[in-house]
Formats: C-alpha cells, structure tokens, sequence
C-alpha cells in the first residue's frame, strides 16, 4: 500500500477507535500525511504551489503589489527547501523565469531571486548543473561586484554563487571566468572547487565587499 494511503488509514482506524471508547483515553497519535489528504482530496501538489507561485511573480497584472509578490516568492523559496521540488525547476520549466527575477527593476525582487537560486542549488549537483546550463551564474556574478547594487542583493548572490561553486568544478570555472570579464583580475584565478579553504577564500573576499554595498 501507498504509504501516505497507509498513515491515512491508521489515522482514520485510530481516530474511531478514540470515539467509541473511553473518552479519558489518550488521543490518537497518529497524523494525517498531507500529500495523502491532497490525493483523496484533489489539493493541489508542491508542483501545482511552485507554478502558481511564479506566474504570481512574474504577473504584469497591476492589481498583484510587491508585497504580494514578495509574499508569492517567500512561499517559493520555502518550497525549493525540498530537494525533489528543488529538483523539479528543470522539468517544471521554471529556472527562465526565476533567473529573469535578477533583471527586476525592484531590488527586492532580486534580491528574493537569488536567494531562490541559492536554496536550490545548495548541497544538490543536479540543481547545480542546471543552473549552469541555464547560464545562471553570469547574472550573479554582475550582481556580486556591482559597486552600484544594493548590499542585500549582492549578498544573496554572493550567497547563490557560493552555494552553485562549491563542489562542482564546471560552475567555478565559470564563476572565476567571468569575474575576470567584469574586471576583477583577483579573483579570476583558478579556484578547486572542493577545496574548502580556496572556496571560502574567494567567496569570503566577496562577501566581504558585498558588506559595502548600497544601503537602501
């Protein structure tokens, strides 16, 4: 049996238990798995939350705020915590429009896109490669060593780059490459992805000057 139609059924069996017996007994300990409840019931799925959270950030309707935006990629964010929702920005055709959110007139807007980018890539290769190969980390990079930018957007990104390097080689060289082409010669040097100490080197002398950033 499914194991959410499993835990369904022993929240169910318990719960009538319950309330034909003793009614000093202890309640059930027993909790409904939510994806089970969305199953029998037709609630939508964490794929179903992702895409109508990003066409709510990506909406030209004027009636949506960036509070409401805002709001639509806190809840984004939280959702691509999960590895295999993570996972699922490729299949789901949603890293174009994420990383589009780097370009916003709104530094919030930004600033929320890159932290969407770091949460799904870090600790997870298969999010890295896609990242890559949706040439994601160019954009970062100019919103790391932007002296013009906002210090919370360049420390979100500094943040996305950080988690999209470590470990994965092809990323860092891409990194390394293009903080050359924006003119920041040290830091265009070859950097081992998995030695920690050379990565925390390079993203510590970033973030460090991110600190410096625009205050808004």
């Amino acid at each position: 049996m499914d194991p959410g139609m499993n835990s369904l059924l022993k929240w169910s069996v318990e719960n009538s238990n319950a309330s034909t017996s003793d009614p000093t007994t202890a309640p059930p300990t027993s909790t409904i798995n939510p994806e089970a409840m969305n199953a029998l019931f037709g609630g939508p799925s964490d794929a179903d939350l992702m895409l109508s959270s990003m066409t709510a950030i990506t909406s030209p309707d004027p009636e949506l705020t960036l509070d409401n935006k805002l709001i639509a990629f806190d809840n984004f964010e939280q959702l691509i915590e999960n590895l295999d929702n993570a996972n699922n920005l490729g299949p789901l055709a949603l890293w174009t429009p994420l990383l589009g959110c780097l370009d916003s007139a709104e530094s919030e807007m930004r600033r929320m896109a890159a932290w969407c980018v770091g949460t799904a890539v870090q600790n997870n290769e298969k999010s890295q490669e896609r990242l890559l190969a949706a040439g994601g980390i160019p954009g970062l990079a100019k919103l790391a060593v932007d002296g013009e930018e906002v210090e919370g957007v360049r420390r979100k990104a500094v943040y996305a780059l950080s988690s999209a390097c470590r470990n994965y080689q092809p990323a860092m060289d891409v990194l390394t490459a293009e903080l050359g082409k924006l003119g920041r010669d040290e830091w265009a040097g070859k950097v081992d992805a998995a030695d920690m100490d050379a990565c925390d080197g390079l993203i510590g002398a970033m973030r460090e000057e991110a600190a410096k950033g625009r205050k808004e």
